[in-house]
């Protein structure tokens, strides 16, 4: 389950120089930008974190022959002269812009100013390089987190600034409101073909597992593994478990991904989730039952629920053909499958060399890059 091998910041695969190999059916009407030769260059922006590495796996799997990918030792996305370089060195055509700094709501409500800095550099110096150096089409992916605290549910996309944001993440979702408005700006102002998509709670392979940091599914997830490895029957969560979210498996956020690179040209953001929302109580009572199934949950209701329901109107992107396939048990088996064998690998020799297993689960943010 991890992302396709890579030559940083050189390509994955090798199709012949020149050679046109095309991934449309006949019938098929593609959006403007729309990938169409499978030996186009695809730069994925942040392609060793939770998205990033789906997206690959996705590209790979679809056969695209020419990815690029840059790790954060080599390229510090923060860095407008560095972006700019690598940009001009490798001229990619399409851009999947999904780097960050991301975390959990105890990441988001301490460091506020790191999560705002961070991330408003990111997109502002790859969407610079993008229309300074020609892309054809980028995709920026920024979050639900953007929409006001108290949003109609299911929440539409026009609820976009229309309400105070939710405090424990203002900073992250000030970045991205930034983000969405700069993809707005530059298709206004320069013409370039930059749309935006706001995903919903994600989950799945690759990703953080950090409890200082993690997002609450993966949070949860290894609060009852460890529960169970030490043969411990109460397992703490945050808050009531009275607030509700919606969850959706990153790999069919890949597909979405894709998808709208090919079918959407928007000037406007665009909502993906399920359109189901769960609450944070029957979560983990899902995750315990896979994982744990005679643990008792202890919630903490001295801890903040945050954003008290958060489900997003997914009509625009239903009504544009696309629906997420993945149902949230099915998701949260094979993710603790993923999980378990990822531990497993740490122990194993030369396991500490691997950044994706080491970062992960020992807690160090890395989609920055």
């Amino acid at each position: 389950m991890s992302p396709p091998p890579s030559k940083d910041p050189a390509t994955v695969g090798g199709g012949q120089p020149g050679s046109t190999i095309s991934r449309r059916q006949p019938g098929d009407r593609p959006a403007d930008g729309a990938v169409e030769d499978l030996n186009a260059s695809i730069f994925v922006a942040g392609h060793r974190g939770l998205v990033g590495s789906a997206i690959c796996r996705r590209l790979a799997a679809e056969g695209f022959t020419n990815v690029l990918t840059v790790p954060r030792r080599d390229l510090d996305l923060r860095d407008q002269s560095a972006v700019a370089r690598w940009f001009d060195a490798n001229r990619p055509d399409h851009v999947y812009l999904v780097a960050g700094t991301v975390g959990g709501i105890m990441a988001n409500s301490t460091r506020q100013a790191e999560f705002l800095y961070d991330n408003m550099m990111i997109h502002a110096t790859v969407i610079e390089a993008a229309r300074r150096f020609e892309v054809r089409k980028l995709l920026y992916l920024g979050s639900a987190c953007v929409y006001p605290r108290l949003s109609p549910q299911p929440i539409p996309e026009a609820a976009l600034l229309t309400g105070p944001l939710e405090p424990t993440n203002e900073g992250y979702s000030l970045a991205k409101i930034a983000g969405i408005r700069l993809c707005q700006f530059y298709r206004k102002q320069y013409g370039c073909n930059f749309i935006t998509a706001m995903p919903t709670n994600l989950y799945g392979p690759n990703d953080n597992f950090d409890l200082r940091q993690s997002h609450v599914l993966p949070a949860l997830m290894r609060k009852f593994h460890e529960a169970k490895i030490r043969g411990e029957t109460g397992v703490e969560i945050w808050g009531t478990g009275k607030a509700r979210r919606e969850f959706l498996h990153v790999d069919d956020l890949a597909d979405a991904c894709l998808f709208l690179m090919d079918h959407f040209e928007g000037e406007g953001h665009i909502n993906v989730g399920t359109g189901v929302d769960h609450s944070i109580g029957d979560l983990a009572a899902a995750i315990r039952d896979v994982v744990h199934p005679e643990a008792d949950m202890i919630f903490d209701t001295t801890k903040p629920d945050g954003m008290p329901r958060r489900v997003l109107d997914v009509t625009m992107i239903n009504r544009l053909g696309w629906r997420a396939r993945i149902d949230l048990a099915d998701g949260i088996a094979s993710t603790y499958d993923w999980y378990r064998e990822a531990i497993d690998a740490t122990s194993a020799p030369g396991a500490a060399t691997d950044p994706r297993l080491q970062v992960r689960l020992d807690g160090e943010l890395s989609d920055v890059g």
